[in-house]
């Protein structure tokens, strides 16, 4: 139950001739220096560039998945440092094709890309280029830029280094006399199965720790990914940190705001939910390692096997080429089943254009790794219908639409759990499982999301970024989101520690809120066979990156420019907990 890497090369060798191969067409386009210009200048520079894409991102999925495998073995290190290496070279050589590029006039390129076969994909790519052009600087600015690329992007290389290469875990002992080895993969387990409360704080503590013991570096490290953003983002000419994720993709500003003005204050069902959960499990107080817990003691496990058999069921209703997707993207060598030592936490989907689709686990036979499951293949289906429905130029969708699939996938083992579950306690727990869904991807992501913009507003200003302001800003949202005070947990006011997303991706996380909010209404349309909607649905996962992404939702039948999708979240999670109420008496 591990990746059958192969899939991807056969063997070192190959992926050795491929790495070389990635030189050969850097210099072939570096050839083209001079000569973008014309119609076939550009025409040999989209055929260059999409096989050194194709190519890089074979090199790249075969050496991080190695290293994602086991992050402790050094030829996995070295690899994947090797690939990223090569990368960074590469890029500030490539720097000049944008700036040459707008030499052109748009019209020309346009009229270019609608008169040949050809270059008529890459229609897109020249209507944002166009439109990012004010953020496009001279070819010897963008090389001198890129040269930095390396040396700011490592707080986030840090940032892994001391949490994940160089952390072992730590040795818990539970009330009864177990000891208990709690790491990144199996932390949540733990928080969401022991029954005692006393245990959970111990292994909340117990993990926790480690944030507390590097709080000043952990600090610095943050804020020195902020100030790389807050760098890039002044000598590209945005208004601030926030525009500079925003524009690329076409984001109006307001879809942020509104979706955390909308979950900041329409919160009255999040803190129901844990009063009925603090009353229901007879907690004299309720705190945020509680928040997992689960309500009923199911003996039912569920053995990855189990797992895979329930999901493709749940699909396998949807029929068609939806259902041959989901049995694809599992089959075997496809899926990383269980955690290990030095594996990456967590779960996720990864694909290249010509090799499929691959999901990494840390599968732990609860519910929770059933509905883990859901969540990636729907990443996985949609790469599959994107790849084969739209040429290489745009079948990357971005990230805004990404876990429309993911969560639109959960919503459908959802309802096919519950039509046929008749056992009360399982019924609780996947009521449990719905709420906390929202909970987790809308709620608190937003609230993420909201801490971002509060922290790099106040850099922007020139304020001190340091430990203390991080984990007080911290308090002071969760006592607005949740209702919890952290001043009885000291520890869990480093949580912003313990989110990779903030070192790796920041401004990422609002995205699954947002796409949470449009699969849910997707799915509604779909549920309620709303003539056409599933036919939308299809064709929004064959659409990839063909425009931006609030465009493509809104033709699958989704505004996200007004706040009615968040709302309907709201409104959801108002009666799945009206539900639950119902079921606990």
């Amino acid at each position: 139950m591990n990746w059958n890497l192969k899939l991807i090369y056969e063997s070192e060798d190959l992926f050795e001739k491929d790495f070389q191969y990635v030189e050969e067409l850097v210099k072939k386009i570096e050839g083209l220096k001079g000569k973008l210009n014309n119609r076939e200048g550009f025409k040999e520079y989209v055929k260059f560039s999409n096989e050194f894409d194709l190519v890089l991102s074979r090199i790249y999925s075969y050496a991080h998945m190695y290293f994602d495998l086991n992050q402790k073995d050094i030829n996995n290190s070295k690899r994947y440092q090797k690939v990223y290496g090569k990368y960074m070279e590469i890029m500030p050589r490539l720097s000049f094709i944008n700036p040459e590029l707008l030499k052109n006039k748009y019209e020309d390129m346009i009229s270019w890309c609608e008169s040949d076969k050809e270059l008529n994909a890459s229609k897109f790519f020249v209507t944002k280029l166009f439109r990012d052009n004010k953020h496009i600087k001279s070819a010897k600015i963008e090389e001198i830029m890129s040269r930095y690329n390396d040396s700011l992007g490592g707080y986030s290389e840090l940032y892994n280094n001391l949490l994940v290469a160089d952390s072992n875990g730590v040795n818990v002992e539970l009330n009864d006399g177990t000891v208990v080895n709690v790491n990144s993969g199996n932390y949540t387990y733990y928080l969401a199965s022991l029954s005692n409360q006393d245990d959970r704080r111990r292994v909340f503590e117990a993990y926790y720790k480690q944030y507390e013991d590097h709080k000043t570096t952990l600090a610095s490290i943050y804020k020195g990914v902020i100030a790389s953003e807050y760098a890039d983002s002044k000598n590209r000419g945005y208004k601030s940190i926030l525009e500079s994720h925003l524009f690329g993709n076409n984001i109006d500003k307001k879809v942020y705001l509104s979706l955390i003005n909308v979950a900041k204050n329409n919160n009255a069902a999040v803190k129901k939910y844990f009063n009925l959960k603090k009353k229901y499990l007879g907690l004299k107080n309720i705190y945020t390692y509680d928040r997992m817990v689960e309500l009923t003691k199911s003996t039912k496990e569920y053995p990855y096997e189990e797992a895979r058999r329930i999901v493709l069921e749940a699909d396998k209703e949807l029929g068609g080429e939806f259902y041959e997707k989901a049995k694809e993207v599992c089959a075997d060598g496809r899926i990383s089943v269980l955690p290990s030592e030095g594996k990456q936490s967590g779960a996720y989907s990864t694909s290249t254009y010509d090799k499929g689709a691959f999901i990494l686990l840390n599968h732990t036979n609860d519910l929770d790794s059933v509905f883990t499951l859901a969540h990636e293949m729907g990443h996985s289906i949609h790469s599959l219908f994107s790849n084969e429905a739209q040429p290489i130029e745009t079948h990357d969708y971005v990230i805004f639409v990404a876990e429309v699939a993911s969560t639109f996938n959960e919503a459908r083992l959802l309802d096919y759990l519950m039509s046929t579950t008749k056992e009360k306690n399982e019924r609780i727990a996947l009521l449990q499982q719905a709420i906390e869904g929202i909970i987790s991807t809308f709620y608190r992501q937003t609230l993420f999301a909201d801490y971002e913009l509060q922290i790099h507003t106040l850099y922007e200003k020139g304020e001190v970024i340091d430990n203390e302001v991080l984990s007080n800003t911290m308090i002071s949202l969760y006592k607005k989101y949740y209702g919890f005070d952290l001043s009885k947990e000291e520890l869990k006011k480093y949580v912003w520690a313990y989110i990779p997303h903030m070192f790796h991706t920041p401004f990422y996380v609002y995205q699954y809120a947002t796409s949470y909010s449009a699969s849910q209404a997707l799915y509604l349309n779909v549920k309620n066979k709303v003539p056409g909607a599933f036919d939308k649905y299809i064709n929004l996962l064959k659409s990839g990156g063909s425009d931006y992404p609030v465009e493509l939702l809104k033709k699958a039948g989704v505004d996200l420019t007004t706040k009615e999708p968040f709302m309907a979240v709201v409104k959801r999670l108002d009666d799945l907990v009206a539900q639950l109420e119902e079921e606990l008496k």
